[in-house]
C-alpha cells in the first residue's frame, strides 16, 4: 500500500470507532470490577470519620434598657461581611484552639498526636527520608496541626452566622470540639471586654481627679477676672457700661427732641410778633390761660363797642374809652406772647446745656464700654474653657460610673450567641461505601472506555478518507499540471521509457481539432516482452483456457483484492474483453479493498457505466467525461458509493466526442487520483494495451475479468501479455458471495 501525502485528510468512521467497544467489552467489564472491587475493599478498611457542626449569631446584644447614656438604637454597628471573616478569623486563631485543646487534653490521643502512635511503615518512610519526623516538631503544634485539617470554619452565605465543623473518627469528640471552640470564642469576647472596662476604669478615675482640679482653677480665673476688671452685670445679662451707655443714648435722643422743638415754637412765635401777624396760629400761645382771659375779654369789649356804635357816635367818651380798653388788650396779648417766647427760648438753652453735658457722658461711657468688650472677650474666653473643662467632667464621670458598675455587676454582653449546638453524629460522613463504589465502577468504565476508543484512534483503524479533503487535494495537485500543460506553446520532445509513451497535446480551445501522435514502442521492450513469452502461451491461441488458469494464475474476489494490498498497488487496471458482465469483478474488488481500511476510487471507463451504475444506481451524475470536457471540477464527479465507503467516477453526461479530444489528461488524472487515493481502480471495458497505455503508471497491476474461459479471452490475454503486461492476472466474480450490508448502508443489488 503507497503512503500517500494527502493521509492526514481523513474522517472518524464513527461505526468502527464505537466497534471497537463491542469487541472489547469483556476488557472493559473486567478492569471495571476489579477497580470497584479494589473501591470497596478500601472503603470498608478506611477508618470512618465523624462531622459535627456548631453555628454563632454574630450580632449586638445589649439591651435597650442597660445601653450606654446617649447611645442610639439605630446607630448599633450592625457587623457586615469583612467583620464576619474576622471573626473567622479569630474563631480558627490558635489561642483559641490552644484553650480548647488544653481543656479537652486532646494531646493524649493518638488522632492528634502521630507520635504516640506510629505504624511501621510511618517509622520505614521516616528513616528514609520521605516523611517528615514528627518528634521533630513541638507536641502543641502538632496539635494544633492536627485540628487545623479537621476544622472548618467559615461564614453561612448572606447570614451573619458562623459555622463551626469538626470531624474526628470520635463521634462524641467531634461533637465537644466546635462546641468548646464555640464556648472559648464567647468567653474570649467576654473577657476582651471586661478588660476593656477595666482599662476604661482605671484611665478615667485619675482623669476625673485631674479635672476637678482644673474646673476649680478654671471657674477661680473667671471670678478673680471678672472682680479685677470691675465688669458688673445689668439686665439682660450685660456689662453695666455698656447698660448705661444705651440708657443715655436714649435720654440724649430726647433732650435733642426738646431742644429742638423749643427753638421752633419760639422762632414761630417771633416772627407772628415781629410780622404783626396773629398769634392765634400758634399752639403754645393759645394753651396759655391768662392770653386765653384777655381774648374773651377783648371779644366781649368789640360786642359791646358794636353795640353802642349803633346809638352812639365814634367820638363817643363811651365809644372811646372802649376802644382804649381794647387796645390794652391787644398790648396784653403781645406782651404774653413775648413772654411766651422768651420762655421758650430759656428752655431751649437749657435743653441745649443739657444737650452738651450728655455728650460728654456718652463719650465717656463709650470708652469705658471699649475697655470693657476686651475685657468681656478675655473673660468669655476664661468662661468658656471652664465650661469645656466641666462638660468633659461631667462625661468622665458619667462613663466612669457606667464602667464600674458593669465591672462590679460583671454584666459582659458578647456580640455572639451559640443558637445552634453540635450534636453527636450517628452516621460516618466518609467513606460512603454506596456511593464511592458506584463512583469508582461508572468511572472506571468511562476511563476503559475512553481508553479504548483513543487506542482504536490512534491505530488508524477507524479512520476513512474524506470525499471534501480528497476532493480539494486532487484539484490542488491536477491544476498547477494541467495549467502547465495549456500554458505550453511547443510540446516537449518524446522521451523513451519503459511504459507506453504518452501522446503530447496541443489544445487551443475546448471545441478545436486536437493532433495526437503515438510514439511507437521501444525496439528494446518489444523484444523483452517478447522473450517473456514462452511456448505455453503459443497454446492459448489454440482456444484451450487450461494453460492460460494454470499459468496466468485465476484466483477470485478475495485474493485479487488481497494480492492488491500485499503488493501496495496503486492503480488497478481491469480490462473485460467479455463485456459489460464482467465489470463486475472491478466493482467487487474495489469493495473489498475498501473495507480492508484503504481509500479506494474506482473509474469507469466503460461506454455504458456498467461499473459505475450498479454503485450509484444511476448513470446521470457528473463524470470522467464532464472532467475531460472542463465542465465540471473533481469535486463534481466524485461521488460516494452507496454501499461500501468506495469513491466512484462514473461515465459521466457530456459529450463523448469531445471528451475524447482531451484524452492526453488521462495521465495527468491519473496521478492526481493516486496521490489522494491509496488504490484507483479504472475498469476499462474490452481494452486494448493501446487502450490501457494512458492509464498505467508506477505501482500498477492489470488484471483481466474472466465469466466464461473461450477464445476471446484467450486472445485478449495473450496480446495483453505480448504488448508488455506478463504479470497479467485474471479475475473471476464467479462463486464470490458479497458479505452481508453494514448497519445504516442499503445491501447491494
Amino acid at each position: 500500500m503507497s503512503v500517500q501525502s494527502a493521509a492526514a485528510d481523513v474522517d472518524i468512521d464513527l461505526r468502527q470507532l464505537f466497534a471497537s467497544l463491542a469487541r472489547n467489552w469483556l476488557r472493559i467489564l473486567v478492569v471495571a470490577l476489579v477497580v470497584t472491587g479494589l473501591a470497596f475493599a478500601l472503603a470498608w478498611l478506611a477508618t470512618p470519620e465523624y462531622k459535627a457542626a456548631a453555628k454563632l449569631e454574630i450580632g449586638p446584644r445589649e439591651s435597650e434598657f442597660t445601653r450606654p447614656a446617649g447611645a442610639n438604637g439605630n446607630e448599633r454597628s450592625i457587623p457586615d461581611e469583612e467583620a464576619v471573616a474576622t471573626e473567622v478569623q479569630i474563631i480558627s486563631s490558635p489561642d483559641i484552639l490552644k484553650q480548647v485543646a488544653a481543656k479537652l487534653n486532646l494531646a493524649k490521643l493518638p488522632e492528634f498526636d502521630e507520635a504516640l502512635k506510629m505504624s511501621a511503615l510511618s517509622r520505614a518512610l521516616v528513616l528514609v527520608g520521605l516523611k517528615s519526623d514528627p518528634f521533630e516538631i513541638p507536641l502543641e503544634e502538632r496539635v494544633l496541626d492536627a485540628m487545623h485539617e479537621k476544622l472548618n470554619v467559615y461564614g453561612v452565605e448572606k447570614t451573619r452566622a458562623i459555622a463551626i465543623e469538626f470531624s474526628s473518627e470520635d463521634p462524641q469528640l467531634a461533637a465537644a470540639i466546635p462546641n468548646a471552640i464555640a464556648n472559648a470564642y464567647i468567653a474570649s469576647k467576654g473577657n476582651a471586654k471586661l478588660e476593656s472596662n477595666s482599662a476604661a476604669t482605671d484611665f478615667l478615675a485619675p482623669e476625673i481627679a485631674d479635672l476637678q482640679n482644673r474646673v476649680k482653677e478654671a471657674e477661680a480665673k473667671v471670678a478673680a477676672f471678672r472682680a479685677q476688671s470691675d465688669l458688673l452685670m445689668g439686665g439682660n445679662n450685660s456689662v453695666l457700661a455698656t447698660q448705661q451707655l444705651s440708657e443715655l443714648s436714649s435720654e440724649l435722643s430726647r433732650v435733642r427732641a426738646n431742644r429742638a422743638s423749643a427753638e421752633a415754637t419760639a422762632d414761630s412765635v417771633r416772627r407772628a410778633l415781629r410780622s404783626g401777624g396773629s398769634l392765634d396760629a400758634v399752639p403754645e400761645v393759645l394753651s396759655s390761660e391768662l392770653i386765653q382771659r384777655l381774648r374773651e375779654r377783648q371779644v366781649e369789649l368789640k360786642n359791646n363797642i358794636a353795640d353802642l356804635s349803633t346809638t352812639l357816635l365814634d367820638n363817643h367818651p363811651r365809644i372811646r374809652a372802649l376802644r382804649s380798653q381794647l387796645a390794652d388788650l391787644d398790648r396784653q396779648i403781645r406782651n404774653e406772647a413775648e413772654k411766651i417766647m422768651k420762655g421758650l427760648m430759656a428752655q431751649a438753652e437749657t435743653a441745649k446745656a443739657r444737650e452738651a453735658q450728655l455728650v460728654a457722658d456718652v463719650n465717656t461711657l463709650k470708652a469705658a464700654s471699649a475697655r470693657a468688650g476686651e475685657e468681656q472677650v478675655e473673660l468669655d474666653a476664661l468662661q468658656r474653657d471652664a465650661a469645656t473643662k466641666r462638660q468633659q467632667l461631667d462625661l468622665y464621670s458619667s462613663s466612669y460610673l457606667q464602667a464600674a458598675a458593669r465591672k462590679d455587676r460583671n454584666y459582659l454582653p458578647v456580640d455572639a450567641r451559640l443558637f445552634s449546638e453540635a450534636r453527636a453524629p450517628t452516621e460516618p460522613y466518609f467513606p460512603k461505601i454506596g456511593p464511592i463504589v458506584g463512583a469508582a465502577f461508572v468511572g472506571s468504565l468511562l476511563i476503559m472506555a475512553i481508553v479504548t476508543l483513543l487506542q482504536e484512534l490512534f491505530s488508524g483503524r477507524a479512520m476513512r478518507p474524506a470525499a471534501g479533503a480528497h476532493f480539494e487535494h486532487i484539484e490542488q495537485v491536477a491544476m498547477p499540471a494541467v495549467q502547465a500543460e495549456r500554458a505550453s506553446a511547443e510540446p516537449d520532445p518524446p522521451v523513451a521509457r519503459s511504459e507506453p509513451a504518452v501522446a503530447e497535446i496541443d489544445e487551443t480551445d475546448d471545441d478545436s481539432i486536437i493532433e495526437t501522435k503515438v510514439e511507437p514502442e521501444p525496439l528494446a521492450v518489444a523484444e523483452a516482452a517478447a522473450e517473456k513469452i514462452e511456448p505455453e502461451y503459443s497454446e492459448m491461441a489454440a482456444g484451450d483456457i487450461e494453460p492460460a488458469r494454470s499459468i496466468l494464475g485465476e484466483i477470485d474476489i478475495d485474493k485479487a483484492a488481497e494480492k492488491l494490498i500485499a503488493t501496495g498497488a496503486a492503480r488497478a487496471i481491469f480490462v473485460s474483453p467479455e463485456g459489460d458482465e464482467a465489470a463486475a469483478s472491478a466493482v467487487l474488488v474495489a469493495r473489498a479493498v475498501s473495507d480492508a481500511g484503504l481509500r479506494v476510487l474506482l473509474l469507469d471507463l466503460t461506454a455504458s457505466g456498467a461499473a459505475s451504475r450498479p454503485m450509484l444506481d444511476s448513470g446521470l451524475f457528473p463524470g470522467i467525461t464532464d472532467l475531460l470536457a472542463s465542465q465540471a471540477q473533481f469535486s463534481d464527479v466524485i461521488h460516494p458509493d452507496l454501499y461500501s465507503d468506495c469513491h466512484v467516477i462514473p461515465v459521466g453526461t457530456a459529450d463523448p466526442v469531445r471528451a475524447m479530444r482531451a484524452a492526453d489528461r488521462l495521465p495527468i488524472i491519473m496521478q492526481s487520483l493516486t496521490t489522494a487515493y491509496d488504490l484507483v481502480v479504472v475498469e476499462c471495458g474490452p481494452a486494448d494495451a493501446q487502450g490501457i497505455s494512458r492509464l498505467v503508471g508506477e505501482g500498477t497491476e492489470v488484471l483481466l475479468s474472466m465469466l466464461e474461459p473461450d477464445d476471446q479471452v484467450t486472445q485478449a490475454a495473450v496480446a495483453l501479455i505480448e504488448s508488455g503486461y506478463p504479470d497479467l492476472t485474471l479475475v473471476t466474480p464467479i462463486g464470490h458471495v458479497a458479505p452481508g450490508p453494514m448497519p445504516g448502508r442499503r445491501s447491494a443489488a
